[in-house]
């Protein structure tokens, strides 16, 4: 596990975005936008990050087992989780290979162990450019045999009480009590933000597919609002909503589905051989909106 040391952090600046990375997890830990916070630390072994990479793929494996080209494999949890969850790039300390005021670039390795049969290796870029942040992720297989592989990113998004967000999906998963996915079926109305809306006031933790890589989200509040876009691997998405707290929501776009390595095609998990890559780029947009008065 990655632990946080002195002078791990650095800033990106540009215009009027200023973001903080770390060179553990290669996470942002905190990103404002004239000013204001659209990021908020949440995630991460220790609560510090605003945004992490899910590599090399995301969410749990159920019964920390797969069988993949004949072969059976097992994990060890690597969080107070029972199951392996997340993938390791979270949770390791990266090397910074190239730095400027308004770009970072991180790598990180790791052998197959008994925790992952994983052996990999992975680069961030995290790019400040007008009023985007970009942050693109790539995986390449370093292990003997083929394996299937996914990515994604964890951002954890400000939560207001008015927070409005558009995004169109043709496929829900509902979640068992398991935290995995359970079966597909039409977006229920009230996960549907196609026409945009307010989050949902309960509990939500559920994948989706059939995404265009578009979503918008605006806080009239904080008199912000971001456009986000997904490129490359990142064709799905999760939407966590926690009941715990409120002033954070998680909209993760995903190369494949949560266990997806119980799933049929592999949940989209691409099988890569020795020294092939996948590769996902998630940018968001910031832009200004009308304040929003109060009513007297």
């Amino acid at each position: 596990m990655s632990q946080k040391r002195a002078g791990d952090e650095i800033e990106l600046r540009h215009g009027d975005l200023a973001v903080r990375v770390s060179r553990a997890g290669a996470a942002v830990t905190a990103a404002t936008y004239r000013g204001t916070p659209f990021l908020v630390a949440a995630g991460g072994p220790d609560g510090a990050m605003a945004n992490f990479a899910m590599v090399p793929f995301g969410n749990r494996v159920e019964g920390n087992r797969m069988s993949f080209a004949g072969r059976d494999y097992a994990f060890l949890p690597n969080t107070s989780d029972p199951l392996y969850r997340h993938g390791d790039g979270w949770l390791g300390f990266w090397e910074l290979e190239e730095a400027s005021p308004a770009h970072a670039l991180f790598c990180f390795s790791r052998p197959a162990d008994k925790v992952s049969p994983y052996a990999y290796l992975t680069r961030q870029e995290i790019r400040l450019t007008g009023d985007t942040l970009a942050l693109t992720l790539s995986v390449e297989n370093r292990g003997q045999t083929a394996l299937p592989f996914g990515l994604g990113q964890h951002p954890f998004f400000v939560r207001t009480p008015e927070t409005r967000l558009a995004i169109a999906a043709e496929r829900y998963w509902n979640e068992r009590p398991d935290h995995l996915p359970e079966k597909a079926g039409p977006v229920p109305d009230e996960f549907d933000f196609r026409s945009g809306k307010l989050l949902p006031q309960k509990w939500m933790n559920n994948a989706f597919e059939g995404w265009n890589g578009r979503a918008a989200i605006a806080w009239p509040e904080l008199g912000i609002q971001a456009a986000l876009e997904a490129e490359g691997a990142l064709d799905r998405f999760m939407l966590y909503v926690p009941v715990d707290r409120s002033d954070f929501f998680c909209l993760e776009p995903m190369s494949h589905l949560p266990n997806g390595h119980h799933l049929a095609d592999f949940g989209g998990l691409a099988p890569l051989s020795p020294g092939e890559v996948i590769a996902g780029k998630m940018t968001i947009l910031m832009s200004g909106l009308p304040v929003q008065s109060e009513v007297r």
